[in-house]
């Protein structure tokens, strides 16, 4: 297909026929899915686990594609040097985290939260990220955030542990994720 585009009439189509997604260049923009949480989550679990409305399902044109992700989680902890670890997970298997290394767990980001009795109970952090992914499938994907708790300590997303009714200290946020299919 060739495909004309003038100044004045704007595109016209020289032969008949849709442009696929094979027709366009590598790093063209495919689809868009994204969502945000707004309302809150907590866990103790110190084993992963899935943060409620944190997900998004996309399915890939082609198996060429790539899966631009990116995120934003705002965590909490209710303990004393405590982090707030979260990994990101295509369907069950989870991606952009570190290297094993003994037992340390393997995370996409984390938020320190640094010492409670110092008044960091009202702290929030952001954890941002984006990744670049090749799933290589043309089905359908959900790409997730987990969260997992340290040492038993209560883990929060888009609040701080302390969540005081005040209009100076201890604010809520929003958490999102966002995938891009991009042609290869």
């Amino acid at each position: 297909m060739a495909v004309t585009i003038d100044g004045t009439t704007g595109v016209s189509a020289v032969q008949a026929g849709a442009i696929t997604t094979s027709d366009l260049p590598a790093g063209t923009v495919l689809q868009v899915v994204s969502t945000t949480k707004s309302d809150t989550f907590s866990t103790t679990s110190t084993s992963f686990v899935d943060v409620t409305g944190l997900s998004v399902s996309i399915t890939p044109t082609s198996a060429t594609s790539k899966i631009l992700v990116f995120f934003t989680a705002y965590t909490s902890a209710d303990q004393n040097s405590s982090s707030a670890p979260i990994r990101l997970v295509r369907d069950s298997t989870a991606i952009d985290i570190g290297d094993a290394a003994g037992s340390r767990p393997r995370v996409s980001g984390v938020f320190y939260t640094g010492d409670v009795s110092t008044g960091t109970q009202a702290s929030i952090g952001a954890a941002p990220n984006n990744f670049l992914d090749a799933p290589a499938t043309t089905s359908a994907l959900t790409y997730k955030i987990q969260m997992a708790s340290a040492s038993g300590a209560t883990m929060y997303v888009n609040r701080t542990s302390a969540d005081r009714n005040t209009s100076g200290y201890d604010p809520r946020a929003a958490s999102s994720i966002t995938v891009m299919e991009i042609a290869a």
